[in-house]
């Protein structure tokens, strides 16, 4: 029921130009470079696309420019979540769901819910949510867990919670939604280094950073993995392995930014609290841009 969210997704960044404003030309660009590489749908305003750094008029206009730049050719993924559950409610409400075909809503965060408290924000959403819900499970950012018997739950109580974007790093719990969950549960993986092992588990696809960079090599990979040709998906793994390390040494999506900037499709600038990644990450990044780029390869 919901292949759509089945294979390669990515976290769009959010292009500023070096005044700060929104570069809409350089969104238009990536936004035409995922599509035309293969990827199977967008999510706009995630964490990737600095969405904590947007005011809420700047997150419809980006929004609204990415389905209108998109006009139905792939799904798009609207990252709709908070720590407020009334306020996300209300955000939801005062949504426009034309060309929005799911929300992407991550655990609430920094107020450490219980798990009771987690299931109930959930409720809360899907109750009025127009449109599928994917949940977000990223404990490294959130500093709370959304554990597989919560998810379950979830899954198996509200038709219109169809996934979860897994970004714990736990394979283990991974596993156990993935043995138990009720017939068409997504698992998505929220890591990019960890996806193909978890294609091979029984996942149904990523929620990709790197695939704004490279979407035609994580794409592949990811199509080989969900085939079962586990041996020419690892080359492609392992290709993209030390670049994917690389975006993740020094911040994201800082590191995604200074990859793009390499690829000239858009500038190297992020919006406070976040900087410009190091000399050393930046060098790295470049580095395994260049060898991608150099060793890639169709893969029959």
């Amino acid at each position: 029921m919901h292949d759509q969210f089945k294979g390669t997704g990515v976290a769009i960044v959010t292009p500023f130009h070096e005044s700060g404003n929104i570069d809409f030309g350089s969104l238009e660009k990536i936004i035409e470079h995922v599509i035309s590489n293969g990827v199977n749908y967008l999510v706009s305003l995630g964490t990737t696309g600095e969405s904590a750094a947007l005011s809420k008029d700047e997150k419809v206009a980006v929004l609204d420019f990415t389905i209108e730049t998109v006009n139905k050719r792939i799904p798009i993924v609207a990252g709709l979540g908070g720590n407020n559950t009334q306020e996300v409610i209300n955000t939801i409400k005062a949504t426009t769901f034309d060309g929005v075909d799911a929300i992407l809503s991550v655990c609430p965060y920094y107020n450490k819910p219980q798990q009771k408290g987690i299931y109930s924000h959930f409720k809360a959403i899907a109750g009025i949510s127009p449109v599928p819900v994917i949940l977000y499970n990223v404990p490294g950012r959130t500093a709370c867990n959304i554990t597989a018997e919560t998810t379950l739950r979830l899954a198996n109580d509200f038709d219109n919670i169809v996934g979860i974007k897994e970004a714990s790093g736990n394979l283990g719990q991974c596993m156990e939604i993935i043995k138990n969950r009720p017939h068409g549960f997504l698992l998505i993986s929220g890591d990019d280094a960890l996806t193909l092992p978890l294609l091979a588990l029984g996942a149904d696809g990523v929620i990709s950073v790197v695939a704004n960079a490279f979407p035609k090599q994580f794409s592949e990979m990811v199509n080989l993995g969900i085939k079962g040709k586990f041996n020419k998906a690892r080359y492609l793994h392992y290709l993209l392995l030390e670049f994917t390390n690389g975006l993740f040494l020094d911040g994201s999506p800082s590191g995604i930014k200074a990859a793009l900037e390499t690829l000239d499709l858009c500038k190297n600038t992020v919006r406070l609290p976040l900087v410009k990644v190091n000399k050393t990450a930046n060098s790295i990044i470049a580095e395994q841009a260049e060898y991608i780029i150099k060793n890639s390869k169709t893969i029959e």
